[in-house]
């Protein structure tokens, strides 16, 4: 609830300037990295059930806390502590669908969880919206910190710890690949670059959005929570039958990443061909369809490519790449909105986003080297 209004929250409330917000959206960032790295570092030494529970419980009593912050500096370092946190959750979070789920079905169980957080983003903006119209921005605070609190305590009753047991075979593909670390692996490297960019222009929608939504088209907190509950809530109707499908089709995941990176630059274009109203809901819905069909694949292929023992610090690079784009998108959105107004900023976002579907086609290319000299051996 309290991301898609932050900017919000801090402008109207705490009236920072858009340099400050984009200031406090990189410490966001910053504590995200961090916390991305910890957890993944974590998971591999302490295992990850231990970390998911530790990450979400100490962040619900960290986001109640954040409401009590009313000065700049002070709310940089606040966010920066419980994003330090709450991104520990995330690589654990991934590892564990190698000890729960089976390899067959990696990607719907990964794509399950993402419908899972999708129904909760469907309905959180919206009574977000709703909790500011009839209390305060304060609700929010202390709606999110309990409602991480109750998540963490049903899943330590009813969710039991399991080990991850690595197979023969996946010792043996580790060894005939001779991968032995992460950051050797030249073409994670360049996929980690294009999950940077694809961060860097997704994460608009939760940080200059919700401010183009007021100052352009003059809407409430209410109607900006119901249009990016639009998101959340198709997302959930649609994106594990989409998967599905794909996956029955056996259709090339690597060429569906490329087109959805496509979808992602061309939801901010728009924004700039017309003033209607509409065209919200049109950029809506572009952004949509690329997250459902970049989202579930890309962190796929980091769970595939991770030689096994090493889930933990391939994946935690796959959320550090979100961290680190966290850290630049929106204060580099702020500052061009500042400078040069919303449409040069939804041009740059495009353009960013069609470097990544350059580069996608380039890694594509390597992998098929890559698979025609392994084939070869």
């Amino acid at each position: 609830m309290v991301l898609p209004f932050l900017s919000l929250y801090l402008t109207k409330e705490m009236n920072l300037t858009l340099s400050q917000v984009g200031w406090i959206m990189s410490s966001f960032g910053v504590g995200s990295l961090l916390g991305s790295y910890l957890g993944g570092k974590l998971s591999d030494k302490i295992g990850f059930y231990k970390v998911m529970f530790f990450s979400l419980f100490i962040t619900g009593f960290l986001f109640i806390g954040l409401q009590f912050v009313h000065t700049f500096l002070g709310f940089a370092v606040g966010i920066f502590i419980t994003m330090t946190f709450a991104d520990a959750f995330r690589p654990a979070m991934f590892v564990s669908l190698k000890a729960y789920s089976k390899p067959q079905n990696q990607t719907r169980s990964l794509t399950l969880i993402r419908l899972a957080i999708n129904l909760g983003f469907s309905f959180g903006p919206f009574l977000g919206g709703l909790i500011i119209a009839a209390i305060s921005y304060s609700g929010l605070f202390w709606v999110d910190g309990i409602t991480c609190i109750a998540a963490i305590v049903v899943m330590r009753i009813v969710l039991k710890e399991k080990k991850i047991h690595i197979g023969k075979s996946k010792v043996i593909i580790e060894k005939e690949n001779k991968i032995t670390s992460v950051y050797k692996d030249k073409p994670y490297w360049l996929f980690l670059i294009i999950i940077f960019l694809m961060g860097f222009v997704f994460l608009q929608l939760f940080t200059t959005m919700p401010l183009f939504y007021k100052e352009v088209h003059g809407m409430t907190e209410v109607q900006i929570g119901l249009l990016m509950s639009v998101n959340g809530f198709l997302i959930f109707l649609l994106e594990m039958p989409l998967i599905h499908y794909i996956e029955k089709k056996l259709l090339d995941r690597m060429k569906i990443i490329t087109w959805s990176l496509a979808l992602l630059a061309m939801s901010y274009v728009v924004l700039n061909t017309t003033d209607w109203g509409g065209i919200l809901i049109v950029g809506m819905l572009f952004i949509t369809i690329g997250e459902m069909l970049a989202f579930p694949f890309t962190n796929n292929f980091a769970m595939n490519r991770a030689p096994a023992g090493n889930e933990g610090r391939y994946l935690a690079l796959y959320a550090m790449a979100f961290s680190c784009a966290h850290i630049f998108s929106a204060k580099t959105g702020m500052e061009v909105i500042s400078r040069f107004g919303f449409s040069a900023n939804w041009f740059l976002m495009g353009g960013l986003g069609l470097l990544a579907v350059f580069l996608m086609v380039w890694l594509r290319k390597i992998l098929d080297s890559e698979r025609e000299i392994t084939m070869n051996n």
